[in-house]
């Protein structure tokens, strides 16, 4: 099974940070979080969702439990910065170097901003994307706060 350059790519720099991890890949892709979940044997609230949102001119990365929705309300209200949108395709590419359904929490052509849903710390392990829509990678929660310098909120309910 062929790896895509671009997982590769990330799993050498999640190496770089010291977090030593296989990239499982899905030829057919997996299109919902209980898919992958589903497909990796773990609760969907395990699964890392990577979502860009738009606030204040900037992107923002979320990653949010698979068990629940951002609520964009009560983040904008907490962070204090102003409305926050989702972007769009081309928002999400330009930031990320990645596409949506693909978006791994690192391997950005510059640092995004990122805010790590404290859900995620209730699992032992969690899945996120690996830079395509059909790659994945598993680590734990305290790997995807030192991997994405991100900040710990809850996003949702």
């Amino acid at each position: 099974m062929t790896i895509p350059a671009k997982a590769l790519a990330l799993q050498q720099q999640l190496r770089d940070l010291g977090v030593e991890r296989d990239i499982v890949h899905f030829p057919g892709g997996v299109h919902t979080a209980k898919a992958a979940a589903d497909a990796l044997g773990i609760e969907v609230g395990q699964i890392a969702n990577s979502l860009i949102f738009w606030m204040a001119d900037a992107p923002l990365l979320v990653m949010t439990s698979g068990r629940h929705r951002v609520d964009t309300d009560a983040l904008a209200s907490a962070l204090g910065e102003g409305p926050i949108g989702r972007a769009t395709p081309e928002q999400v590419r330009a930031a990320t170097s990645q596409v949506i359904g693909g978006v791994a929490p690192i391997g950005h052509p510059a640092p995004v901003r990122t805010i790590v849903d404290a859900a995620l710390a209730d699992y032992d392990r969690i899945s996120a994307a690996a830079g395509t829509p059909d790659t994945v990678f598993l680590l734990t929660f305290d790997e995807l706060v030192h991997i994405t310098g991100g900040t710990v909120m809850r996003v949702g309910d």
